[in-house]
């Protein structure tokens, strides 16, 4: 089950990009399950990690790769995490890495492994170096769409997407995709994404974008409050396009990119949310009136991840009283609660303290019955204001979690 009808659109490619996808076995047979990645020599690769402690081993090698060369290849396993594996883990992720990099002749530290799947599963390595010749030899420009395919999980859909920049009488490509729709929280998700662009960008500069861009993108999504042990995000710049590099220097070709690049990020972010485990609902929580954007996200996120929200949310019933509870237990210092305001939709649910005079259940009902539901909550405390996007929390959910290593 997932929100709507969306289908990954046409991607375009990127000068400098090629990709492989291919099919191990891993967890299911015939299923495409590893996935390669190669990067032109002139690019500059940014990219920000899960903040769990548990990170998984693949993380930890990637990071050390990173800040040791720049990458020249990605490698990417989906149904085992090799999270919870200790030092064997370590030396399972090194040893595909090695394998990897002799196949096509650099140095180990420039390729960075990537796993998504069951925790505590020894990583089948034979399984993934038998596959790496068959994605070796697939690589190819236009291997976007099949790559969307080979890194999902439990998700029901590919999500993909691409966008064009005007810079100084040339354009830009930015072509992303996405995977994830369980334990998703900030402080990444369990998901991977890779987004690059033809653009040449310096690296700190890379990196700074990175980083705003997944603050409001991958920040801003919560399915069921659970961090993951191998989320990351990697941000390449190939610098194989026609557009004079963006620098920091030249704030209106960096502003034009950044905002492409947003846009792509944020749209990645909303169709994992939309493809969430079990979902019928995508929600979007708009907090405005805070003191600052803190405190905003604080009551965005504790309604976001309440059980009792979620579940109304997938019986379309208004019950707006845990809306208000939620909200009340955020943690705000000094609430006036005579100042909070709830709408659902564009309808006034609950103010002072109180159901709204205006209230009727049978049109908020209606409301929380569609596909696509906004909850504003209004603070009156200040000028801040955010948004992130949740799911409800169904039948489904319960079962495809349950039944997940079965």
């Amino acid at each position: 089950m997932a929100v709507g009808n969306y289908k990954c659109p046409p991607l375009a490619p990127v000068a400098g990009i090629r990709l492989g996808t291919t099919s191990a076995g891993i967890k299911t047979p015939g299923r495409q399950d590893v996935v390669v990645i190669e990067l032109d020599q002139r690019s500059h690769t940014a990219a920000v990690f899960t903040r769990n402690a548990f990170c998984a081993a693949p993380v930890q090698i990637a990071r050390s790769h990173l800040a040791a060369s720049e990458p020249r290849y990605l490698l990417v396993n989906t149904g085992n995490a090799n999270a919870g594996t200790g030092e064997q883990g370590l030396a399972d992720a090194q040893a595909c890495v090695d394998q990897l990099a002799s196949l096509v002749g650099v140095n180990s530290q420039q390729v960075l492994p990537f796993s998504t799947g069951v925790i505590g599963e020894p990583l089948p390595v034979s399984t993934i170096v038998d596959a790496l010749p068959t994605a070796i030899d697939g690589l190819d420009e236009n291997g976007w769409l099949a790559a969307a395919g080979g890194i999902l999980t439990t998700d029901t859909r590919a999500k993909g997407a691409s966008r064009t920049v005007p810079l100084d009488g040339a354009e830009a490509v930015i072509t992303g995709i996405a995977k994830g729709s369980g334990m998703i929280r900030p402080d990444m998700a369990t998901m991977l994404a890779y987004v690059a662009t033809d653009a040449a960008i310096e690296p700190v500069l890379l990196q700074d974008m990175l980083n705003r861009a997944v603050e409001a993108s991958f920040h801003r999504i919560t399915v069921d409050g659970d961090t993951s042990t191998n989320d990351a995000c990697v941000l390449v710049a190939t610098g194989c396009g026609d557009c004079r590099p963006v620098t920091s220097v030249d704030t209106e070709q960096r502003g034009l990119f950044y905002q492409a690049l947003e846009s792509l990020m944020v749209e990645l972010a909303q169709e994992i949310v939309r493809d969430a485990e079990g979902a019928s609902k995508m929600v979007e929580i708009c907090v405005e009136g805070g003191r600052d954007q803190r405190e905003t996200l604080d009551v965005a996120f504790t309604v976001g991840h309440s059980p009792l929200v979620k579940t109304a949310l997938f019986a379309s019933d208004p019950n707006w009283g845990r809306l208000l509870a939620a909200v009340g237990r955020a943690g705000l210092n000094k609430m006036d609660v005579e100042l909070v305001s709830i709408h659902i939709g564009d309808l006034l649910v609950a103010e002072k303290g109180a159901r709204a005079a205006s209230y009727q259940e049978n049109l908020v009902a209606e409301e929380m019955a569609k596909e696509e539901v906004t909850i504003r909550i209004g603070l009156g405390r200040g000028d801040a204001s955010s948004s992130i996007w949740t799911s409800d929390l169904s039948y489904d959910y319960v079962r495809i979690n349950a039944e997940y290593r079965t």
